[in-house]
């Protein structure tokens, strides 16, 4: 009992899918989450769940320190990752896979995002007005309807009106909303197939929602086509447009506005939408374009002005600066792997503009 009481008062726990590491005493050393994707990535949580220290970490398989909005790739680059075959119906489905990061898993409430404007830019939970963010359940659902995420790599430029909508991107990168059978844990990634689009405005900004699945969902192969959605998910759609027309009325907020008369669009025009915003993205990282607060350090983008070294991307991590917001919870430098910088330019990821 003594226990159980001291894991409610911490906020320590499980989650769904993964437990959740305790935070280490003052001295001992961070724990990384569990292997994620395939072992690509890991996950490393810092700070209390539902407070403003709160912070999600992203690694790679050797256990650097990676950004997930600029260090995954948008694509899936090879039919075999570390030797374990990727789930594809058909070869010619292997273009339209993309790599999804998880920030909201289904039925949740906490509004959580990659952090776009920190170094190494980790999720953390939304705030407003000094206060954390919650949607509310919207009849009947309870939170979120779907997993909820972003592809890592675009980015929807603020300063570029949409010539769909009339409308500046929202400054983030692409939403995406995963319809899946199984509900995934924050901070996965996984691959997925884009099946269409919808177009949200918020407060006046272009603000995309892909509609995706799971690659590896037991019904993923039924599924090619935004009409797929309709034959096999019904009202599944309807729900998606109610949800995102009222989840900011409870707020005081106005119900919020769609192109195309809230029409969703099939799988060609999404994938026209985030070719563009990886464009975007590319001159973002290649500093051609002003990305104001955002920020780009990177650590496997090697020609972009922004990359740093894996020493200076754990120094991120364990700074004091980065770290003050954490002192309360005695929390420790991070692990810092073993290994020597291994990290030169060959193994990073080239950009072509």
């Amino acid at each position: 009992m003594r226990a159980l009481l001291a894991l409610l008062r911490t906020g320590r726990g499980w989650r769904a899918g993964a437990p959740v590491a305790a935070h280490p005493p003052a001295g001992a050393r961070a724990k990384s989450g569990p292997l994620r994707a395939m072992a690509l990535y890991r996950t490393e949580e810092r700070g209390r769940p539902h407070s403003e220290d709160y912070r999600l970490f992203f690694k790679d398989v050797a256990g650097h320190y990676i950004s997930p909005f600029h260090d995954i790739p948008l694509k899936v680059e090879s039919k075999e990752e570390n030797g374990i075959p990727t789930k594809k119906a058909r070869n010619d489905e292997y273009e339209n896979l993309f790599n999804m990061v998880v920030e909201v898993p289904r039925w949740t409430n906490a509004k959580m995002e990659i952090a776009t404007k920190e170094p190494l830019n980790p999720i953390k939970q939304d705030v407003k007005h000094g206060k954390l963010r919650y949607v509310a359940n919207i009849f009947p659902h309870k939170g979120y309807i779907w997993n909820y995420g972003a592809l890592p790599q675009t980015w929807e430029d603020p300063h570029q009106t949409d010539e769909s909508t009339n409308c500046c991107g929202d400054n983030d990168p692409i939403d995406v909303c995963e319809i899946g059978s199984k509900v995934l844990t924050r901070g996965e990634v996984v691959h997925v197939k884009i099946l269409g689009i919808l177009a949200l405005i918020d407060e006046g900004e272009t603000d995309w929602k892909l509609i995706a699945i799971n690659a590896n969902d037991p019904e993923a192969s039924k599924f090619d086509d935004i009409d797929d959605v309709k034959k096999f998910k019904p009202g599944y759609l309807e729900a998606t447009l109610n949800w995102f027309k009222f989840y900011k009325v409870p707020d005081g907020k106005p119900e919020n506005q769609f192109a195309f008369n809230g029409e969703f669009r099939n799988k060609a025009f999404a994938l026209e939408v985030i070719k563009s915003t990886h464009d975007h993205w590319k001159a973002l990282l290649m500093k051609k374009c002003d990305g104001g607060a955002i920020n780009c350090t990177n650590v496997q983008v090697c020609d972009s002005p922004f990359v740093c070294t894996q020493e200076e991307a754990r120094s991120f991590v364990e700074s004091d600066k980065l770290l003050g917001r954490l002192s309360n919870h005695n929390l420790s430098s991070a692990t810092a792997h073993p290994c020597s910088i291994l990290c030169k330019c060959d193994y990073r990821l080239k950009i072509k503009c």
